[in-house]
């Protein structure tokens, strides 16, 4: 997962240079307030580290170190640079941090870089980091485009596979070269597009940030992230205020801030934190703040057709209000609710807003009550250090119990992702057995259901026999291989795997990636019908880097009926907060608390679709 920005708080990095004996133990620093030395700064660093090093293909065990010091970092509830400048030598205390890794990040707190990475940039230029970010080209890929033709940049790997070069290397081809030509153009369209996660963390931050100096309770999120939209190009904040003077010099003076791109009476734009996300903040009174609300939360298209609507009611909408003809005191402005009202309609969720029918369904009363987070009684996708996750079948439940959860499947991956330490029928079956053990103790004090993500294989059968998969209480069968298949294999592999008996629900079920990979092709029609049919529910994976499916897919399958079930995937405790994400995309998609099957009591669950 990519971690989120961390909230602002002092933070501390080196002044001058430091007294440091690695073999005697941990270093001794002096420190300055700095924002740069954010957990999340460390990590990336690290990551990027063990990437370059992966491109050179280094030593395997140094390269996980990195990747697991990472991890734990970004983990951390604690700075790393608080601690060392309390006590360095608790650094190695934290789990996946030696004695090296402390010394590397004493270097990052020192001077923002460290000698492995300085030594690695000598040998390859960061650009190349960015193909790793283009589908189909590994690290071995890169250093062997590296060695033969000084390929770094996407623009110079575009240019090779349309001279039809890509192809002479060794394990490559034209497939291949074709490939990667759809995965830049996917990669290109999602330029300057942000994760959900990161924009929603730019938000709190800022809104940590700014508190000080609006009314209570008075910041608020307006375009794409208020609506929830899958990916977000910049942020919108309402900022209710007296002073907006005060307001904007507190925006642009807080630490994230990079280039200030524009500032006025009442408006400042600047790029903001390591993405250089561009935020637009606006500070105006409480009474037009329903008006600026509305009107900056979007989208284009609904506030059109609003505006349409009042022109045809012989008024007037703008961002300070709805006015009558050649009047200037508001006929609403303090609250959407009154603007709507006035315009003849119930008050249209944010999610909703995409001129999709909901105008219509709102003027007749008709819309649906969506579903909450509160709804929410459990999580049926998430794993655990069984397999590639970050915690314990203890640590995810008592996460779990902590959100108010009544029941959590724990669905550790199926021994085709040997990579990711799958399991195989014996572990399954032990695993089953330890599931009913730990509820018979009941010390959890949370219902745990013994489940598995299961690979969908090439032929559509199941990457574990039936023996096993009915020892179990909730399986998710998912594809993570062959998703190049043509759309009628892929539409019979998900067929195939729907008929089975024991599968529960569908995972991820368009395979997309946001900003780096598409969804795989298929008949998503007849699939979602034979979902229906069978009584299997379909995920809507709750991973900001997910977010599958989207809302058209999910308006499309519940007209058909289809249950659903709404997961985080999680692979660490505090993924299990991504819910959040994954509810905002269930409402996009017009569900309510009905549809979704996680949002039922046990005794729902556990009869849904009995073997």
């Amino acid at each position: 997962m990519k971690t989120q920005p961390e909230a602002h708080r002092e933070r501390a990095i080196y002044s001058e240079p430091a007294t440091r004996d690695h073999q005697k133990g941990a270093p001794q620093y002096t420190f300055r307030a700095d924002a740069m030395t954010t957990n999340q700064r460390i990590a990336q660093l690290l990551t990027e580290t063990a990437d370059l090093m992966e491109i050179a293909q280094e030593d395997g065990f140094r390269i996980r170190s990195y990747r697991n010091a990472a991890a734990a970092i970004e983990g951390h509830p604690q700075q790393m640079a608080d601690i060392a400048a309390s006590d360095p030598g608790k650094l190695t205390a934290i789990k996946g941090i030696g004695k090296g890794i402390a010394f590397v990040i004493g270097e990052i707190l020192e001077r923002g870089s460290f000698e492995r990475r300085d030594e690695m940039l000598t040998r390859y230029p960061p650009t190349a980091l960015e193909l790793l970010k283009i589908q189909g080209l590994g690290p071995k890929s890169i250093a062997l485009l590296w060695e033969h033709y000084r390929v770094s940049t996407v623009d110079q790997l575009e240019a090779l596979c349309r001279e039809g070069k890509l192809r002479d290397l060794p394990r490559m081809g034209q497939k291949l070269e074709e490939k990667v030509l759809r995965s830049i153009e996917t990669y290109r369209r999602g330029a300057g597009r942000f994760l959900l996660s990161h924009a929603d963390a730019v938000a709190q931050d800022l809104r940590d940030w700014l508190a000080e100096v609006a009314t209570p309770g008075g910041i608020h999120v307006a375009g794409s992230l208020r609506r929830n939209k899958d990916t977000v190009g910049d942020l919108d904040l309402l900022v209710e205020s007296e002073d907006a003077a005060t307001v904007l010099e507190r925006f642009t003076a807080s630490p994230e801030v990079g280039e200030v791109l524009a500032k006025g009476a009442n408006k400042a734009s600047a790029l903001v934190g390591r993405q250089q996300i561009q935020v637009d903040v606006r500070a105006l009174p409480s009474s037009s703040l329903g008006a600026a609300l509305q009107y900056f939360s979007g989208s284009k298209e609904h506030n059109v057709s609003l505006r349409t609507r009042a022109v045809n009611r012989k008024l007037s909408l703008n961002e300070y209000g709805l006015f009558r003809e050649g009047e200037q005191t508001p006929v609403a402005a303090a609250t959407e609710e009154e603007i709507y009202q006035a315009l003849g309609l119930a008050w249209i969720p944010p999610e909703l807003r995409e001129n999709s029918g909901e105008i219509e369904s709102a003027e007749q009363n008709a819309l649906p009550k969506l579903v909450e987070l509160s709804d929410i009684r459990g999580d049926l996708h998430m794993h655990t250090t069984e397999s590639d996750g970050r915690g314990s079948l203890e640590e995810m439940a008592l996460a779990a119990k902590e959100r108010g959860y009544q029941y959590i499947a724990i669905t550790d991956h199926s021994k085709a992702l040997a990579m990711a330490n799958g399991l195989d029928e014996a572990r399954v079956l032990a695993f089953a057995r330890l599931v009913e053990s730990v509820n018979r103790e009941g010390h959890l004090g949370i219902r745990i259901l013994a489940g598995i993500e299961c690979d969908i294989l090439r032929d559509g059968t199941m990457d574990l026999d039936n023996e096993a998969l009915g020892a179990l209480d909730f399986v998710v069968a998912s594809v993570h291989s062959y998703m190049n298949q043509e759309s009628a294999e892929m539409t019979q592999r998900l067929l195939r795997a729907i008929d089975n008996r024991y599968v529960k629900a569908i995972g991820h079920p368009t395979g997309r990636i946001l900003l780096h990979r598409d969804a795989y092709a298929y008949q998503f029609e007849e699939v979602a019908a034979a979902c229906a049919r069978q009584q299997v529910a379909m995920e809507i994976n709750a991973s900001p880097e997910r977010l599958d499916l989207h809302a058209s897919l999910i308006r499309s399958a519940k007209g058909k009926g289809v249950r659903f079930v709404v997961n985080t995937d999680a692979h660490h405790p505090r993924h299990l907060a991504n819910m959040k994400f994954g509810i905002g995309m269930a409402r996009r998609g017009w569900l309510e608390a009905g549809d979704i099957l996680n949002a039922q009591p046990y005794e729902t669950l556990r009869t849904f679709r009995a073997s």
